[in-house]
């Protein structure tokens, strides 16, 4: 794990300032920079890693960055995961290569974008060291990460019901996972939507409430007892905003989900250092864990608290409150 210093996103070389001449050079020799990019799951049944390079050249290094072929190397490079159980190598995943062709726009490439894939269980008692090698330079670049282990969510609970009276908090409460640091929750909220002209015309849709937009453990070894409270007026809020009025609907309220997403100790230490400055000092320090490489290799966990109902008060106050009370519930 280590601190970089990169001036930009493209891995441009620091200016070069030649005193006889007083001239700019912004290319100096280039050299082979691999960028690596993966986030396991041992609940994903597919897992990904993005493997790139820096590119350098003369002109506009935004008309490069919308071409493939200066990011890709041009050759496949082996790329695969050794699962470890303390000092025992037990398991070996290789990857393969894949194109997938729903990358949103932006400065790189898109749609299309190369992956490497694989789609293994993982056992989340291991740890896993990602090997990627460059037979054309010998190159090896390597990574490490265990993976976020299960854990307790002690409220709410499945099965039963969940009110969310105006004017009043609510609070979930977890106990936290061996090697999880970060905590994020999201209530996914399920609704039926039905035409009344043709009411064949009906389908289940679901709208995101982020409850809870961070939450730190002291420390990444499980165990900790934690809890946050939410404001349950931001429910009404939430679905004013997301869905329109419209008198040829009718919708009815049918259950929630509770999602914990957990960002491992690497992952949430990219995200500290990457989220936009609240002060004057603007340049940051750019995290990696990748070994020969930049990037970030690590892991995450989602637990899913399912089939939770909504109480009669709730769905009262959906059909009364001035919020919603012309959506059509």
């Amino acid at each position: 794990m280590r601190f970089l210093r990169i001036l930009t996103i493209l891995l441009i070389p620091g200016f070069i300032l030649f005193s006889c001449k007083k001239e700019l050079n912004l290319n100096a020799d280039w050299e082979d920079v691999t960028i690596v990019y993966g986030i396991l799951n041992q609940l994903d049944s597919v897992h990904y890693i993005k493997v790139t390079k820096a590119f350098l050249g003369a002109g506009n290094a935004l008309e490069y960055a919308q071409i493939p072929d200066s990011s890709n190397y041009h050759l496949k490079l082996n790329v695969f995961l050794e699962a470890w159980s303390g000092s025992n190598l037990v398991a070996l995943y290789p990857f393969d290569t894949t194109t997938i062709d729903d990358k949103d726009s932006g400065v790189f490439y898109f749609p299309n974008q190369l992956l490497y894939v694989n789609d293994s269980i993982l056992n989340p008692e291991y740890s896993y060291k990602l090997v990627i090698e460059n037979q054309e330079t010998q190159k090896i670049i390597t990574a490490h990460t265990p993976l976020v282990k299960t854990f307790h969510v002690e409220k709410p609970f499945a099965y039963q019901s969940v009110s969310y009276d105006v004017g009043k908090n609510s609070q979930v409460e977890w106990i936290s996972a061996e090697g999880g640091k970060r905590y994020q929750v999201i209530v996914r909220f399920y609704y039926q939507e039905t035409s009344i002209p043709d009411p064949s015309q009906s389908y289940e849709k679901s709208v995101d409430w982020l409850i809870i937009p961070n939450k730190l453990s002291r420390t990444d070894e499980g165990g900790e007892e934690m809890n946050a409270a939410y404001s349950n007026d931001a429910f009404y809020s939430l679905l004013n905003t997301n869905l329109e009025v419209n008198p040829d609907l009718v919708r009815a309220a049918r259950y929630v989900q509770y999602y914990f997403i957990v960002a491992a100790n690497d992952l949430n230490t990219y995200i500290e250092v990457t989220q936009p400055s609240n002060s004057i000092i603007q340049e940051k320090p750019s995290f990696s864990n990748i070994e020969n490489g930049i990037g970030l290799f690590s892991s995450r966990f989602v637990q899913v608290i399912d089939s939770i109902q909504l109480s009669q008060r709730t769905l009262t106050e959906i059909r009364t409150n001035p919020l919603t009370k012309d959506l059509g519930f």
